[in-house]
């Protein structure tokens, strides 16, 4: 449900990413879990979620990716 009481500026939530290159929001006031890593600076989610269509433009992991590549061996 979106949070319609706050600013669209307010700057609070992360990119992170994993070993898989799969891509989360992930809030600034939550302790980022193991295995994953923060791109870049906090941001709106707004700015989160132009990033993520921008970037993450395939949704399979880089596992899948890297075995279809190589033809599914």
């Amino acid at each position: 449900m979106p949070d319609t009481d706050r600013p669209d500026e307010v700057r609070d939530h992360h990119v992170v990413v994993n070993h898989e290159e799969q891509y989360s929001l992930w809030p600034v006031q939550r302790a980022v879990p193991a295995g994953w890593t923060v791109i870049g600076e906090a941001r709106t989610r707004a700015e989160c979620l132009s990033y993520l269509d921008s970037t993450w433009t395939d949704l399979r992991p880089r596992s899948l990716r890297e075995r279809t590549a190589e033809g599914g061996r």
